[in-house]
């Protein structure tokens, strides 16, 4: 059967807040089979956990953020994307504080956590959620409209287009089609930053966020040209990262999806408003189980276990 996965041993690191501006400890452990991703803020007394669902995310204001009884952890979104990217159903995530570490502004880093802590097959089948109709969630109109839908897919296909009107993002390719049963997560989605604009930097700090931002952990544009002085990771990095954060996001469901998403300009809030309006139709979707390598879709965990392997 397919199986489950968490990963080897403990593994940890110590980034910078994105938001916050402040030092975060990061911690992931093996969890059980059947566990999911829970997140643990070790800082409080008693410690806080919040197990990952569409529901359990309150806050979707520039990042994902998991809301239980007033605790919050924040920007889980990257993290989230690397699980998903390497195949990891249980994992047990540490944190000793409200917001998880922006480290290089990509899920670069926390592949290579996963990565070093190493891969761990359980003895439970691995379940995925199987979208049989489409749903779509569609916000405002004319310019403004946004949109992002579902449909069966026999893999897990993201096809996203942007449009910010802004001469160095407009210079790149503003649409793009990843097929992760074709194509590596690791290589040609995780190391996609994320980016912002100094225009909007005194506005977010005076609302207590982006305290934490910097040239080292985002893509930084001014009205014209980007900041950097690195080149772009990718030709369509921007596009690339809103898929990485959609893989992220469509993660918190709970299970690997075998749909195909198909996104217009939308984000955190819209990404979780689809899954919830998912999880809300019973005959739009299956949990399924696969008992051979064989019978998974399009290759999809054949393609899942290279990324464990070296380059």
């Amino acid at each position: 059967m397919l199986k489950q996965r968490t990963i080897q041993r403990p593994t940890r690191t110590v980034g910078i807040g994105l938001h916050s501006g402040y030092k975060v400890e990061l911690v992931l452990r093996p969890a059980a089979p059947d566990t999911g991703i829970v997140f643990h803020r070790t800082d409080l007394n008693p410690e806080v956990s919040i197990p990952v669902s569409a529901q359990a995310i309150g806050e979707t204001m520039l990042a994902s953020t998991l809301v239980k009884d007033g605790v919050r952890i924040s920007t889980i979104e990257h993290l989230m994307s690397a699980c998903a990217g390497l195949g990891i159903d249980n994992l047990h995530v540490e944190v000793n504080a409200e917001e998880i570490p922006i480290m290089d502004g990509s899920a670069s880093s926390f592949v290579f956590l996963l990565q070093q802590a190493g891969l761990q097959e359980q003895e439970a089948p691995k379940k995925y959620i199987r979208v049989k109709k489409k749903v779509e969630i569609r916000e405002g109109e004319g310019a403004a409209l946004k949109w992002a839908r579902l449909e069966p897919y026999n893999g897990f296909k993201l096809d996203f287009f942007i449009e910010f009107n802004h001469p160095a993002i407009d210079s790149t390719h503003q649409h793009a089609v990843v097929d992760l049963s074709r194509v590596s997560y690791v290589r040609d989605v995780s190391r996609a930053r994320t980016f912002g604009f100094v225009r909007d930097v005194e506005t977010l700090r005076g609302m207590g966020l982006a305290r934490g931002g910097s040239l080292e952990n985002a893509i930084v544009m001014d009205e014209y040209r980007i900041l950097n002085a690195q080149a772009l990771r990718y030709d369509d990095e921007f596009v690339r990262h809103k898929i990485l954060d959609a893989i992220g996001d469509l993660y918190n469901i709970g299970y690997p999806l075998l749909a195909s998403y198909t996104a217009h300009k939308s984000g955190h809030a819209l990404n979780n408003q689809l899954i919830r309006a998912l999880l809300a139709q019973p005959d739009a979707y299956e949990i399924v189980t696969f008992t051979t390598q064989e019978e998974a879709p399009n290759s999809l965990f054949e393609q899942s276990t290279l990324e464990w392997m070296p380059a």
